[in-house]
This record gives C-alpha cells, sequence and structure tokens, in this order.
C-alpha cells in the first residue's frame, strides 16, 4: 500500500513544474494521466541530449510512472474527454499561463460544476493575479523576477542564474504541498477547491530569511560571495589542491580543533576572529588568510581532518561525484533500473521516504500518447468513437 492508492491525477502541465508536481504524487502511488497535444507533446519531449542522442531528460526525469493520453483541447472534443477524464479525478494539474484552461472550456469552473470534489493545482509565472499574470514566462523568469539571480557570485562579477530549473522544482514542491493540504480539507468537507502556486512566489518564498532581513534593515542583504550573505562567519566554500570544499561554520565549541586541525593555531588568537558572527567585512579577511592554507592539501584529506575536529564541512561536488557517493543510492535518492531499450541506466528515485506507506518511483516515462486507446475505453468510449475523434484530430 502506498500513500495515494486509488487517487487519480490529471497532469496537463508542460516541462517542470506541473509535470514533476504530479511525478511525485504518482511516486506516492496516484494513477497519474499525463495530458499532451496530439502529434506534439509535452514542450520537453522536444529538448534533447544532443543532435545526436534525441532522449529527452526533462520528459524522462519528470513523467515516469505515468499514463500518457493525447488530447486537443482546443477541440470540442477534446474538451470533452478531458472532462470526462475530470470527472473521474481527484487532482487536476497544471502550468499554463493563467485562464488558458479557462478559454478552452476546461477549467476549475467547469471541472468543479461536473465533480465538486476535483482539486485543480494551478502553476502560473508570477501569479494568477495582477498585469503580468498572463504572461508567458519559465524558470529563468522566476529565479530573475523572484530575486535568486541577484545573489549569486560575488561582488563586483557578472550575475549569473542557478544553472538548474530551481524555481520550477520549487514550485512544483508548493504545488504538491498545497493539494496534499487540499486532499486532507476535503476529507473533512467533502468539497475540493483551487490551489495557486507561482515561480515568483515560490522564490520569494524561498528566500524568506533574505526578503525578512532586507524588510527589517532596509538593506538588500547582496551577492552570496562562496557564502551567504546572511551569515558573515565561517560558513562559504574554499579551493584545495583537487577541488572544493564547503566549510560549514565553526562554533565555538570546535573552533581550537579546527585551526588546530588547519595547522594555523595564530588565527586562534586573531581578535578580529573572535565573535561568532564577524562584523561586515571580517569574514572575507578570515577567508582570505585560509585559502592558501586549504590549497595545500586535498578535499579528502581536509575532510578527514575537519572530522576528527568535529567540524561540519561537504565536498562541493560535480553531479559525476555526487551520483558516486554511497548515499545517493543507500538512500534511493539514485536507482538503478533496467529499461527495455537502454538497457540498466541510473534514475532519479524520490528524496522522500515513508516508513509504512513506502514511495516507489516509477521506472518509464510514457511514450506519446502511448495509453490513448486504453483510457479513453476506460471512459466509455468505443472503438468507431475513437476512430472518429482521430480523423477530427482530436487525439
Amino acid at each position: 500500500m502506498r500513500a495515494l492508492d486509488g487517487l487519480r491525477v490529471v497532469d496537463v502541465g508542460l516541462l517542470v513544474q506541473g509535470p514533476q508536481a504530479a511525478q511525485t504524487l504518482a511516486d506516492m502511488g496516484a494513477d497519474v494521466i499525463k495530458v499532451e497535444l496530439p502529434e506534439v507533446g509535452d514542450q520537453g519531449r522536444w529538448i534533447p541530449i544532443s543532435a545526436e542522442d534525441l532522449r529527452a531528460p526533462y520528459f524522462i526525469g519528470n513523467n515516469r510512472g505515468k499514463r500518457s493520453v493525447t488530447l486537443d483541447l482546443r477541440t470540442a472534443q477534446g474538451a470533452e474527454a478531458f472532462l470526462k477524464l475530470v470527472d473521474t479525478a481527484d487532482v487536476v494539474l497544471s502550468n499554463f499561463k493563467a485562464g488558458t484552461l479557462d478559454d478552452w472550456g476546461v477549467g476549475y469552473r467547469a471541472g468543479s460544476a461536473r465533480n465538486p470534489r476535483v482539486i485543480y493545482g494551478m502553476g502560473t509565472t508570477f501569479g494568477p493575479e495582477g498585469p503580468a499574470s498572463k504572461r508567458e514566462g519559465a524558470d529563468l523568469a522566476g529565479q530573475a523576477a523572484g530575486g535568486l539571480i541577484s545573489t549569486t557570485g560575488g561582488e563586483g562579477e557578472p550575475l549569473t542564474p542557478v544553472g538548474v530549473t530551481i524555481a520550477d522544482h520549487i514550485a512544483c514542491q508548493n504545488m504538491a504541498v498545497g493539494v496534499l493540504g487540499a486532499l486532507m480539507a476535503r476529507e473533512r468537507t467533502g468539497r475540493g477547491q483551487r490551489v495557486d502556486v507561482s515561480l515568483f512566489g515560490s522564490q520569494l518564498y524561498a528566500q524568506a530569511a533574505e526578503y525578512t532581513s532586507y524588510f527589517l534593515s532596509g538593506e538588500v542583504p547582496g551577492r552570496a560571495n562562496a557564502g551567504h550573505p546572511l551569515l558573515n562567519a565561517a560558513y562559504g566554500i574554499l579551493e584545495t589542491a583537487d577541488g572544493w570544499i564547503a566549510l560549514v561554520g565553526v562554533p565555538p565549541d570546535t573552533r581550537e580543533g579546527f585551526y588546530a586541525a588547519i595547522e594555523r593555531p595564530d588565527l586562534l588568537a586573531d581578535e578580529r576572529f573572535q565573535p561568532l558572527f564577524f562584523p561586515k567585512g571580517v569574514r572575507e579577511q578570515l577567508f582570505a588568510e585560509l585559502a592558501p592554507t586549504f590549497k595545500q592539501r586535498a578535499t579528502a584529506e581536509w575532510g578527514d581532518r575537519l572530522e576528527a575536529a568535529g567540524c561540519r564541512w561537504a565536498p562541493v561536488n560535480d553531479y559525476a561525484a555526487a551520483a558516486a557517493d554511497p548515499h545517493a543510492t543507500i538512500n534511493g535518492y539514485i536507482q538503478q533500473v533496467d529499461h527495455a531499450e537502454w538497457g540498466s541506466v541510473q534514475m532519479i528515485g524520490s528524496p522522500i521516504a515513508m516508513s509504512d506507506t513506502p514511495v516507489v518511483a516509477g521506472t518509464v516515462a510514457p511514450e506519446l500518447g502511448q495509453h490513448t486507446e486504453i483510457i479513453l475505453l476506460e471512459l466509455g468510449y468505443d472503438w468507431d468513437e475513437i476512430a472518429h475523434m482521430k480523423s477530427l484530430g482530436a487525439i
């Protein structure tokens, strides 16, 4: 038994925000039906590894364990089939621009009129209200408008986005949490509801501490500068002889051991570095002292020394190193699966573990429209009706 066994989710999302939220629910046991445009599908299908390798990481990584049905919601027949799916659904997830599903006659108002228990999770870029609500966007828009890009890198350096679709991912998690909350509320009220989540709002919430600092002080925290703008302490990354290491703070009870481990006992007596949190600018002075020292040894050796001294640290991994970390496989974060076409491959599992209702990651993302006929038959269509819909381009 899994936590969401028996629940049906209709995923009409694109790329990451909606699809990854739906995949999270699928891992918990929900039957997720992915609705895609005939002959085109999710945009994620069209971002390949390379011109030579047409496998699509965005689609494969966010749609495993689902069934795919093709419906053109712009046609009367496609919209009606979609609403029949909504009749059977507990949850509908979408991240089209605000108003798109309403324009097609399949939005929350239409769906809830037929199925009052249905929950619509609606993802947008800037939120459902306001002058920018109907602007199209993507992860980069969330990072940019939400302020995240302004924090990356060091003072005086060019700005750079985070190198992953982090705004989409954070919004997808907020969407999943909102939907799960709505499902709990439905247990008490018997009614579904609409849940709205945006890239912009999710970025603000992800930076709640930093924005709160700004609201209280009137000062923008500034750039990360290889650490964190609010943590003026021994907190940041340093170059080593063979890579980089993260120094995750040196509390007073580990300070003597830290300076001994790095063979810089002279810094223990330096008055500049006595406070737990330094005055502005002192952190940079400490890291200037530490930089040449840390370049003298490899990351693993520094890790052993810091571990023995009771200090918190981590290697600064690239993807290859992180994937090779045994904790990734021990905890199921990365899994080895047998794929019918590609053989034995690794895939990202679920970051969630549940003791009584196990989370089980699906292994295969569906081919475009792979389950269209099966799902339409489940909805009561016969083969003649299916053939007619195909002739009209509705499927």
